[in-house]
């Protein structure tokens, strides 16, 4: 069995989902950002929506 070095912190829940939840929240801004109207509307639903997608892209290239 091996030891835990003792600066090592616990996984809690708040750490567990707060990436997901940041991306449902990013995700949900540009779905209700798109729904609303055009123009700078238009704009903000495209990051919105492709917020997610560049971060999960990010985290599959850092975790090689």
């Amino acid at each position: 069995m091996s030891r835990l070095s003792p600066n090592r912190r616990h996984n809690t829940p708040t750490r567990i989902f707060a990436v997901p939840v940041l991306i449902a929240v990013i995700s949900l801004i540009g779905l209700v950002a798109a729904l609303l109207g055009d123009g700078v509307l238009d704009v903000m639903s495209w990051v919105g929506l492709a917020m997610p997608v560049v971060m999960i892209g990010w985290a599959m290239v850092k975790r090689r």
